[in-house]
């Protein structure tokens, strides 16, 4: 729990720290990180790096094995609090309020930013925990295209993988595709705007048709950009007074790739049929795909 780590953070030093960041980069050599290799990164008095792996562990920020030989792996924790050091060094972030939204690939958080120079006020800001391959690196290998040719990878590498992708797409989208803007990017984590509004399937639309238009409008200049979101619906569509917002990038595909025209089609079917099913309205599928491809 996020809860937790903030609350361990705070008690942790720079020596926890570099622990954690030796582990970090010894997992990209080992499964499991000798402890010798963090004896020679950290260069700490061997008893001292014994005391503190101990209290990692217990804190369930690392997790080790004695077989075949003393080893290390960095935990969700432990990696949560190294992107937290980072945006918090960085002035990202200053303080993290509650759990929003948490599914089986990320976890979502209300965070703070504090003004630069420390003048004017606040800003409320969206903090994103990618958490692919924590249940199953096979399944995630299999639903994202961009591992399947990776013969080896640990949890850590598809979910910094992840936040990466989505971190580079949405820089690549924003201004121009209304999209939350990227604050900062660490690791597996993502810093952002607050989406505004509410999510499109909690919503009860007084102009549904227009939403609609604007909702395939959007669509149609990310296509023409070259890219297809691939997994867009009702649950991931912010509506407001203003307009629309999309979220949640990481399985985004160009216009090149070889399921590109189903994937589109999916994603403009999901949409159609939620209005469809809500408001009535409706449209031929075939037609809208047409309309989208002509703005090329």
């Amino acid at each position: 729990m996020i809860d937790d780590v903030v609350k361990l953070f705070r008690e942790l030093d720079s020596k926890d720290i570099r622990i954690l960041t030796g582990i970090e980069i010894g997992m990209k050599y080992f499964e499991w990180v000798p402890v010798e290799e963090l004896f020679k990164y950290t260069r700490l008095p061997y008893s001292s790096l014994e005391y503190k792996l101990r209290k990692l562990v217990k804190n369930n920020m690392v997790i080790g094995t004695n077989q075949p030989y003393e080893g290390y792996q960095i935990y969700f924790d432990g990696y949560d609090t190294l992107a937290l050091n980072t945006f918090v060094k960085r002035g990202s972030i200053s303080a993290i309020g509650d759990e929003i939204g948490v599914g089986k690939e990320s976890v979502v958080h209300e965070a703070v930013k504090e003004p630069e120079l420390g003048l004017g006020e606040s800003q409320g800001v969206i903090l994103k925990f990618h958490r692919e391959g924590r249940t199953s690196f096979k399944n995630v290998r299999r639903l994202r295209s961009h591992l399947e040719d990776k013969e080896h990878f640990s949890w850590i590498y598809a979910a910094r993988l992840a936040a990466k992708r989505e971190a580079e797409i949405i820089r690549e989208l924003y201004p121009d595709v209304c999209v939350p803007k990227l604050l900062d990017n660490n690791r597996h984590a993502l810093v952002m705007d607050v989406a505004k509004g509410t999510l499109l399937y909690r919503t009860k639309l007084h102009e549904p048709e227009w939403f609609l238009e604007e909702i395939l409008r959007q669509v149609g200049l990310v296509y023409k950009k070259g890219y297809i979101h691939s997994d867009l619906s009702e649950y991931n569509i912010f509506v407001s007074e203003g307009g629309v917002q999309f979220i949640d990038w990481p399985q985004y595909v160009q216009t090149s790739h070889p399921h590109s025209t189903e994937l589109l089609e999916r994603d403009v079917s999901n949409v159609l049929k939620h209005f469809m099913r809500k408001y009535k309205i409706q449209r031929n599928l075939s037609d809208v795909l047409a309309s989208i491809k002509s703005e090329l």
